[in-house]
């Protein structure tokens, strides 16, 4: 196949591969702490890039610049303040505010104490916010002014006390803290007058410690909450900083990505603090002022993930579209369609695509600069058969798993050793799911990543796709099983199946749902349905269309026949008598999908 590594690709890559080596082996030495005593982690990370780069800018956005002393006597006065309050190394403290520097600087004063921060999902809601919390049992909590109104519609739920329920005023708090309304403490204020010094706790975390609890969807249910360590922390910040971008102090990296993502918070924060390099956010992704900011921040390296370039690239072409300093990015999911004319259209000479999963123990980079390749991984991997119907991984006659060929596509398996452990979840149980045992030999262990790849030579791999009970859309992972359960709690409702389907030129997969009406199509409005989902989901999570059906077919096992449902998707040339209806971009409800409809769907009419 035409993306195959061949040995003179290789060989073309000799001096690059030379030029590497010292940078290499310099991060594998900061990414691999063997001593168990030696302190690590993010807040050892922040205070040496701060002794390296004291003056240098740290924390950027709008007209708000933070030099690295700055945010590190920041952080040490939050995390005196949280000591005081008697948050202890191991405490949970949940953390609910959107991307901002105040964001960053309560997670690196959390990480500080020794304390895990619990990275809510800004966008969740009611029960599954609730599920969230609850989940971790959080000592304190920390608010965003902006997100007060969905924290105080579950307070009454969660078990904190007032005197640890944290306030953030939504406005530049390092120099105006503001007023925390009753029920709050305003963390800022609070903290005003505690000692700027580095606590003693940031020098007794180690390797095995948790840092931060990440929320997935996983494969099924509810978000569970991936346990990331402070070794992982090293590991990563320095595997992608040091080995992958060289990060120097004079860089600045751009991030638009959600922050309670680890693409957004540990590949790119991590890399701009391996580094001692600016980190310049904003609170929502905007095409239209992307290149703007990365302008104005005299952003090298920008952080993505392939919806995001892809917007980029639907922009109107102007002049300005290669004046800037940008020479490396990276991130994850970028099309191999659009790889090329995102590479010369914006002149950015450096691709570097990653694959990891907050929940997972292995990553896989693209160091190289190859195109359309994720890179390749120094933990031991390997693609085996799978059933295209259940998605797990298929066994011979003698048990043991089969290895694909290279350039055929199979489900991506992570051993699990002393190199490449699995953190996994908080609950024990849920991590169990994703092991495999007795894969090739007797006694080995796998982690199932639940995602398709394929060797294209040389250890190199490329994303195809991924399975279970999850999609992705708009940079999120969706879980199916949380869908249907919102929508059957709809009292016009009475089965519900979620799943994914492709839209031409767009990346990640849609959401969709197949729905048997309670009593006849006649009783659905279809506006007042979408009112529904978009009060009750995250915005990403809301079907794009629905297939509506008097009976919903199953397997002898009554589970769903979820295979056929996205072959068929929303071509209503496919799914005979049933209806199928489509939220179209700027429009308040669902409209059947006629052939007409559909034409300008695949046609590109409505931008996704």
């Amino acid at each position: 196949m035409s993306d195959t590594i061949t040995w003179g690709m290789m060989l073309r890559k000799l001096p690059s591969i030379a030029k590497a080596i010292p940078r290499v082996v310099k991060g594998m030495k900061v990414a691999n702490v063997k001593d168990p005593t030696q302190a690590c982690g993010l807040g050892w990370t922040f205070e040496q890039a701060t002794l390296r780069n004291p003056d240098g800018p740290a924390l950027l956005q709008g007209d708000v610049a933070l030099s690295y002393s700055q945010v590190n006597q920041w952080a040490n006065r939050l995390a005196h303040h949280l000591i005081a309050e008697g948050i202890r190394k191991g405490d949970v403290v949940a953390v609910f505010l959107e991307n901002r520097p105040e964001l960053l600087v309560t997670i690196l004063a959390v990480a500080k104490v020794g304390a895990i921060s619990a990275l809510l999902n800004t966008s969740q809601t009611r029960e599954t916010l609730a599920h969230s919390l609850n989940l971790v049992a959080p000592a304190g909590i920390i608010v965003g002014e902006e997100l007060v109104p969905a924290f105080s519609a579950v307070r009454e739920r969660v078990s904190i006390e007032p005197a640890r329920t944290w306030y953030v005023a939504d406005q530049d708090t390092y120099l105006r803290p503001g007023n925390a309304p009753d029920g709050f403490i305003n963390l800022m204020s609070a903290s005003a007058q505690a000692s700027s010094e580095n606590p003693a706790r940031s020098q007794q975390i180690f390797f095995d410690d948790p840092c931060f609890y990440i929320y997935t969807s996983g494969t099924t249910g509810l978000p569970k909450a991936g346990v990331f360590k402070h070794g992982r922390w090293m590991r990563s910040s320095a595997s992608f900083g040091q080995i992958a971008l060289n990060m120097q102090p004079q860089d600045v990296v751009y991030c638009t990505l959600p922050l309670y993502h680890a693409t957004g918070l540990c590949v790119c924060w991590g890399s701009a603090i391996s580094g001692a390099a600016g980190f310049a956010i904003r609170r929502k992704f905007s095409a239209s002022q992307f290149w703007n900011d990365v302008r104005k921040y005299q952003a090298t390296t920008l952080g993505y993930v392939g919806e995001l370039c892809r917007y980029l690239v639907d922009q109107p072409p102007t002049a300005d579209d290669s004046k800037h300093r940008v020479t490396k990015m990276i991130g994850n999911g970028l099309r191999p369609g659009a790889w090329r004319e995102f590479k010369t259209r914006f002149a950015v000479d450096h691709i570097c695509e990653l694959y990891a999963a907050s929940d997972g123990n292995i990553g896989f980079t693209n160091i190289l600069n190859f195109d359309n390749t994720i890179g390749f991984s120094l933990m031991a991997w390997e693609l085996v058969a799978y059933d295209h119907d259940s998605g797990l991984p298929m066994r011979d006659a003698k048990g043991f798993m089969r290895k694909v060929a290279k350039g055929e596509q199979g489900l991506l398996l992570a051993r699990i050793d002393d190199k490449a452990p699995l953190d996994g979840y908080t609950d024990p149980q849920k991590t169990e799911k994703v092991v495999v045992h007795d894969v090739f030999t007797k006694g080995d262990r796998y982690f199932n990543t639940g995602d398709l790849l394929r060797n294209i030579g040389f250890g190199h791999a490329q994303f195809v796709d991924r399975l279970g009970d999850t999609y992705r859309w708009k940079g999120e992972n969706v879980s199916t099983t949380e869908v249907e359960n919102i929508l059957l709690q709809h009292p016009n409702i009475s089965e519900a199946v979620a799943y994914g389907v492709e839209i031409q030129n767009t990346n990640g997969r849609a959401g969709m749902a197949a729905i048997t009406p309670a009593e006849s199509l006649a009783t659905l409005d279809f506006s007042e349905l979408l009112a529904f989902a978009r009060q009750q989901m995250p915005a990403y999570a809301v079907p794009l269309f629905l297939r509506v059906k008097v009976k919903m077919e199953t397997t002898g096992t009554f589970k769903y026949q979820k295979t056929r449902l996205k072959d068929e998707a929303f071509d209503p040339g496919k799914t005979g008598d049933d209806p199928i209806y489509a939220w179209l971009p700027g429009t308040q409800t669902y409209v059947q999908v006629t052939d007409q409809v559909l034409a300008d769907i695949h046609g590109g009419k409505y931008r996704y």
